[in-house]
């Protein structure tokens, strides 16, 4: 099994125990150590991995460290543990105390995590102060499968202080301009949309009207460049765009949670908007690290956006109710027993869409399992 098919599974573990762990020491035990485990070193060897680490220094005598990572008889990796339950904030307790073994110690990477987030940190402001923000951020219960890439670089196989701190640094400031670019993508800054209206309207001035008018212009702008890009990107590596789903063979499955095929578009002239293949995308998008994009189907009826696995009924992903702009909702089904639930969940952008990734995987995940 490769790195990224051990976190993946470490992920799906995570998930089905995550209710079960109560405490911070069984937040160690069952999340972090196999954690360490698939970067590859041995949790039980005291020369590789020494728990309750100890600088004895400074400020950091206070502290007993969760974790330390030797290469050479010398720390490499810090680790601080909290609760599953811990909520880190800028600068909270949790920091402060990997912040102080930090100084103490010759290692460059500190990692603080609740065994679900794991922040990864690094001194690139200023050499043994480790900086304010982490440079890498895992979440095992939403991976991005190219922040998994960047992990391996911290496995014991791969590691190598001066390329990491180089990884680092790229990671850090790509990062941040990322985020600078989903603010803008939601609420243009004014200096932002001034640059393309200095452009747009050479020797015009920027009076209120204009800047309102514009930001309205920008936020419509890149809404559709970000749905051209996806487009684009799935049309290069072969996939369609999810073409209407009376255009695909009919599931062999007659009945369903809810017969989508009593509401088709034959007879309720029912338009597929923009945003509603805003949505697919961004569905599509996200589902394409597990599964072949080209299963992923939807279905436009009077009252809802569906999105199916393999155009089946019987395999809704989630539902979009956009019609009503000032009540969008995004709705899943509980599956089991009580398969039939569904819960319908407002948001106020397809953004939001994100935020709910997790779920997603999940639902696919759940049709998966059931085929075997």
């Amino acid at each position: 099994m490769d790195f990224i098919d051990q976190i993946k599974a470490l992920s799906v573990k995570t998930q089905s125990i995550l209710n079960d762990i109560r405490t911070e020491e069984a937040t160690k035990q069952y999340l972090v150590i196999p954690f360490i485990q698939a970067l590859g070193y041995d949790v039980f060897d005291p020369k590789e991995v020494v728990p309750e680490f100890d600088a004895n220094v400074g400020a950091a005598k206070k502290y007993k460290l969760d974790y330390a990572i030797f290469k050479d008889g010398k720390p490499i990796i810090l680790i601080e543990c909290k609760s599953k339950e811990e909520k880190f904030a800028d600068k909270c307790h949790a920091y402060s105390q990997l912040f102080h073994y930090f100084a103490a110690t010759d290692a460059r990477i500190g990692v603080l995590t609740n065994g679900v987030i794991y922040r990864f940190y690094a001194d690139l402001e200023k050499a043994h102060k480790m900086d304010e923000k982490p440079f890498l951020e895992i979440d095992m219960l939403n991976l991005k499968e190219v922040l998994v890439d960047e992990l391996k670089k911290v496995t014991k196989s791969a590691f190598d202080i001066d390329k990491m701190v180089t990884a680092a640094t790229e990671l850090k400031y790509v990062g941040g301009i990322l985020a600078m670019l989903s603010e803008q993508l939601t609420t243009p800054s004014e200096d932002f949309t001034k640059v393309f209206y200095s452009q747009l309207c050479p020797g015009k001035v920027f009076s209120p009207t204009a800047k309102q008018q514009f930001a309205d212009y920008m936020k419509r702008a890149l809404r559709q460049f970000v749905r051209e890009q996806i487009s684009n990107l799935l049309d290069a590596s072969g996939f369609t765009d999810g073409s209407p789903a009376q255009s695909h063979t009919q599931p062999s499955d007659s009945s369903s949670i809810t017969d989508d095929s009593s509401q088709s578009k034959a007879g309720n002239k029912i338009v597929t908007t923009e945003e509603e293949m805003e949505g697919f995308y961004i569905v599509k998008s996200i589902l394409r690290e597990i599964v072949d994009p080209s299963r992923i189907a939807y279905r436009d009826v009077q009252t809802y956006f569906g999105i199916l696995l393999d155009d089946n009924n019987r395999k809704p992903i989630c539902r979009l109710y956009l019609n009503a702009q000032s009540n969008k909702r995004i709705s899943f089904f509980e599956h089991g027993e009580e398969e039939k639930q569904e819960e319908k969940i407002s948001i106020d952008t397809m953004d939001d869409i994100y935020k709910y990734a997790a779920r997603l995987k999940a639902a696919v995940e759940y049709y998966e399992k059931a085929k075997v």
